[in-house]
Order: C-alpha cells, then structure tokens, then sequence
C-alpha cells in the first residue's frame, strides 16, 4: 500500500496563514508566491488594477470564512501536495470561473408589477432591476470631468465612468466593452462612481 507524502511544513504554514501571522503571511503569500500570481495574474483579465491587489483578492478567497460555513478554503489542506500547488489550483480555479462568468451576459426579466414597457431604452430596464446609479455631468464640462477622471486610481473605473458617461454608451454597451457581467457592471459602477464623487468633491472645495 503506497504511503502518501504529507508535507509537514506547508501544513506549518497553512496554520500560520489562517492565524493571521503577519510575517509568515507578508514572506510566504505576498513574497515567496509572487511569481505564481503573476504568472496568473499576466494570462487572466481580472478588474484589479496591479498584481498586488490581485494578491489581496486571492487571499480573501482562500483565506476569508464562508457565510454558509464559517471556514476559509484553506482549512481544505491537507498537506497532500505542497501549499504553493495548492494555492495555484485555487487561484486557477477562481480565475476559470470568473472569466467564465464574463462570457455569459445574463438575460434580465422585468420585476413583478414593474411599471417598464417593452419598448423602453435597455439602460432604462437595468435602472428598474438595479436602481439608478447616475452621475449628473450637467454642470462639468467634458475637459474638467476628464481631468477628475485622471486623478481616479482606479483606471479601471475611470474607464467605466468614461465610456458610460462622456461617450454616451449604454449600461449594457459599457459592461460589453469592459468584459463585464451586468452583475459585475453594477457592482463596479457603485464603486467608480463613489470613487469619482470623492475626487469631485475634493475639486470644488479647492476650487
């Protein structure tokens, strides 16, 4: 009867990982790990905006406790393989299923006793399932909303805000131009415009 291999130290750091150990996590995760989550993070489109914060989006994955079960990933570890290799499967597998999900633009139905016709505009029928999500540009022109859009961190959001909002496409025609779910889309748009706002806001009070 063949004995499997059990490797004990990457057990050790599975553990520390789940104690939240600073040092074991900021060596092993973010330093030791890094070329493998580069090597992912280079051949996946992911919505984060460098590899680092793709780093801290994995270890919420594998390390941050289910709702339904009050256990992170990891307490699946068994020390049967190495935890480097368990880690990839891990992250390949979140980066498989995301992406898939970037595929498949969902097909929305109207609300019960929704008041949207038929023939009312897409963007429309989105603002009924999701609420409306709108930022008034009325009083900006194009050269300063561009310029708030420069100083947001988030290129990605910028983006969004950008395609939505100066170059006047839909909610469905900016989610397909970002490769975005309209779950994902709705999503980052609450954020983009949050983002957007604060910079706003800071420029009027210095303006």
């Amino acid at each position: 009867m063949e004995v499997k291999k059990i490797y004990h130290e990457d057990l050790q750091i599975a553990k520390a990982l789940m104690k939240r150990d600073n040092l074991v996590t900021r060596k092993y995760f973010y330093q030791q790990c890094y070329p493998l989550f580069k090597s992912i993070y280079d051949n996946y489109y992911t919505d984060c905006t460098n590899c680092k914060e793709f780093i801290d989006e994995i270890y919420i994955v594998v390390l941050a406790p289910s709702k339904t079960t009050g256990k992170c990933q990891m307490e699946n570890f068994r020390g049967e393989s190495t935890l480097a290799s368990w880690i990839k499967t891990a992250c390949l597998y979140y980066c498989y299923k995301q992406y898939e999900t970037k595929e498949k633009m969902p097909k929305y139905e109207r609300l019960p006793n929704s008041n949207v016709k038929d023939n009312d505009d897409d963007s429309d029928r989105d603002d009924a399932i999701y609420g409306s999500i709108e930022i008034d540009f009325t009083n900006l022109n194009r050269q300063d909303a561009l310029i708030i859009l420069n100083q947001m961190p988030n290129k990605r959001y910028s983006e969004l805000i950008r395609l939505r909002y100066l170059e006047l496409k839909t909610n469905e025609e900016t989610a397909k131009a970002l490769g975005m779910t309209m779950d994902n889309y709705y999503n980052k748009h609450k954020l983009a415009k949050g983002q957007y706002e604060r910079i706003y806001r800071k420029e009027v009070r210095h303006a």
